[in-house]
């Protein structure tokens, strides 16, 4: 699957969360009712200071790897975290080095982390994240 290496400057999200794994089907389940709960109750639009509508998907605060418990974070980019409201998190991706993969649509991401799970790529486990783009891409971040 092909990737370029890209060097991102940090930068700040915003959204809701929970702390998930993906043994047995639980992050499947808890990520798509997170998903519900983000468009259901509209969380975009009660978010200040957002830097546009793309939809951030960010993975983090891994106990080890992909097997163990790591939390999951649904969002936007903003420019400020310090005053929101008390429902929305604000959390920090890390500027550093990132595998970045195109995904045309966002159906095709499932195949996107299958390769990643089923590669040796050397990982960081710091933030890894997709983007949802406005124009229906998705771009996939990995921590290298």
């Amino acid at each position: 699957m092909n990737f370029e290496l890209t060097h991102l400057p940090s930068l700040n999200i915003a959204g809701i969360s929970i702390r998930t794994a993906n043994a047995g089907g639980r992050a499947q389940k808890e990520i798509g009712e997170l998903w519900q709960k983000f468009t259901g109750q509209q969380i975009l639009q009660n978010i200040p200071n957002r830097v546009n509508d793309d939809i951030y998907c960010m993975y983090t605060e891994y106990e080890s790897d992909a097997n163990a418990e790591y939390t999951t974070i649904i969002g936007c980019r903003v420019n400020d975290i310090s005053d929101l409201p008390p429902d929305i998190s604000g959390w920090l991706i890390p500027g550093q080095l990132y595998r970045l993969y195109n995904t045309e649509t966002p159906g095709n991401i499932m195949a996107t982390w299958m390769h990643i799970w089923q590669s040796d790529i050397d990982r960081a486990y710091a933030a890894d994240f997709d983007v949802y783009k406005q124009d229906g891409s998705v771009e996939t971040y990995l921590s290298v």
